[in-house]
């Protein structure tokens, strides 16, 4: 008898082993890339740049401006009305002992494009598509977008750090939000990433953080 529960467990490891090894690569998001959708309005603020929304190959906005150094870990650019309210919550936040640093701001088409096939190349389409954006369907190609690291210096572990804490309570007061929360993943599309902040201004961003939802469901 133990032989035998023995030979269904290793049946059964080895059935989940050939189920992994067949699916690794498949989309298990079958609501996403679907009926893709071309943006009409790139330069609005409250612009939707998700999986089934697409900006053009070429788009770039023609307002972006570095980011101050000083907040940044090399040369990034972002949208000027984004540049200004960042550097303000980045100033606000070094005032009082917190370090917010932007590590990846707007990012090209064919940046994106590159960025996602190395995700591909190194852990298989199905991961890819729930870390990265295809190329067209990144918010940082809308400079409106920006990655940030805190004290520990790894914008991975930045719900780690003291400055993720500083930016939950009052990222929305200089019209920040951030954009792929938990719990919302069968609505984003994407995995919870603590770093990443979307700039919607003040107004829209108060909203989304009192109702407790994302991007997404406030523009219905």
């Amino acid at each position: 008898m133990k032989e035998e529960t023995f030979k269904k467990f290793v049946y059964t490891i080895l059935f989940i082993l050939i189920v992994i090894f067949f699916t690794k690569d498949c989309d298990f998001f079958f609501g996403f890339y679907k009926d893709i959708r071309k943006v009409k309005n790139p330069n609005d603020i409250l612009v939707l740049v998700n999986k089934n929304n697409k900006l053009d190959d070429d788009y770039m906005p023609k307002d972006l401006e570095a980011i101050d150094i000083n907040y940044a870990m090399e040369e990034k650019y972002i949208r000027k009305e984004v540049k200004i309210a960042f550097e303000t919550l980045a100033k606000k936040a070094k005032e009082e002992g917190y370090n917010i640093v932007a590590v990846s701001a707007f990012r090209s088409y064919s940046y994106q494009d590159e960025l996602y096939h190395t995700y591909v190349k190194t852990s298989g389409k199905a991961y890819a598509d729930r870390c990265s954006a295809r190329p067209g369907h990144s918010e940082h190609q809308t400079g409106l977008a920006i990655d940030v690291m805190g004290e520990n210096q790894d914008y991975n572990k930045f719900a780690e750090t003291k400055e993720f804490q500083w930016m939950q309570k009052h990222a929305h007061e200089y019209g920040f939000i951030l954009r792929y929360p938990e719990k919302f993943e069968d609505v984003t599309g994407f995995k919870y990433e603590p770093w990443h902040y979307r700039y919607v201004g003040v107004e829209a961003a108060t909203k989304i953080k009192e109702e407790n939802t994302c991007l997404e469901l406030y523009l219905q």
